[in-house]
């Protein structure tokens, strides 16, 4: 009876050792294969972010980098999930912003390249012209700190609202000194904007949630130029800045076949900046 249990004791210890080793073995491959993987995974939004990205799908497939699109509908969750390493690289955002909310979440965040701008406009149902717009109209403008100011910028450029510094891109409501038309200023997340432009006398819409919405250029009462700081860029971790694979996406990116697909599909709607 005595010889039985030990056996079984020992059979038992056995197969927890080679149970044991399997799991240490299955770590190692999963590893192996992560370290080996020529998978890229990008957060964007979908347009035009999105669609740049799928230009490019094959350029990098022909040199064995398989292009994983992640689409987000937001602008604080890209930059979340490339600092917690749940995607590669992020694209959707300009300098100013990423700046900013590297500041307030302490993200180790970096920018490899400036590809284009989409110009910040001014869109209404009601108004036609800036002379149009009346005393005491409400406006909406962006929440996130970077957008509101550059649409508190535009406001001013255009003489709606005189800023205290109109160079501070982090201008709030506390920088307006003048308001003669009395303007009733209301912020709203970036995305819902489009959705509720046509209930206000206007919005201040961000150039992707405009084209999403099917607003254009030729829509908007007033836009941003060329001159604009506010280009939007590729991120990626700071440790990652000198990864190969990373940079051969930051290559194709600013390739001539980007710059012809953005100048064909978007016509001046947004413009590159490489």
């Amino acid at each position: 009876m005595k010889k039985c249990l030990n056996f079984l004791v020992l059979a038992f210890v056995l197969l927890f050792v080679a149970c044991g080793n399997n799991d240490t073995n299955s770590d190692n491959q999963a590893e192996n294969i992560d370290s080996n993987s020529q998978v890229i995974k990008v957060g964007a939004t979908p347009n035009p972010h999105a669609r740049i990205l799928e230009n490019i799908k094959d350029d990098l497939a022909s040199e064995g980098i398989e292009l994983q699109i992640v689409e987000f509908s937001d602008y604080v969750l890209p930059n979340l999930s490339l600092d917690d390493g749940s995607i590669d690289a992020n694209f959707y955002q300009h300098q100013p912003y990423l700046d900013k909310m590297k500041e307030d979440k302490n993200l180790k965040l970096d920018s490899i390249a400036k590809v284009h701008i989409e110009p910040l406009g001014f869109y209404s149902k009601i108004v036609k012209s800036i002379n149009d717009i009346k005393n005491g109209a409400q406006i909406v403008i962006p929440n996130d700190p970077s957008n509101s100011g550059r649409a508190l910028i535009l406001l001013h450029n255009n003489g709606i609202i005189k800023l205290r510094d109109p160079s501070n891109l982090y201008s709030t409501e506390l920088d307006i000194i003048e308001n003669p038309k009395n303007i009733q200023i209301k912020q709203l997340e970036a995305a819902m904007l489009p959705k509720v432009f046509a209930d206000v006398d206007g919005a201040v819409i961000n150039g992707n949630y405009a084209l999403q919405a099917g607003l254009n250029s030729k829509d908007a009462v007033f836009l941003e130029d060329s001159r604009s700081p506010y280009a939007n860029v590729l991120v990626v971790r700071s440790s990652d800045i000198d990864n190969p694979k990373l940079l051969k996406l930051k290559e194709k990116l600013l390739s001539a076949k980007t710059k012809k697909f953005i100048d064909d599909q978007y016509k001046g709607e947004i413009i590159s900046v490489f």
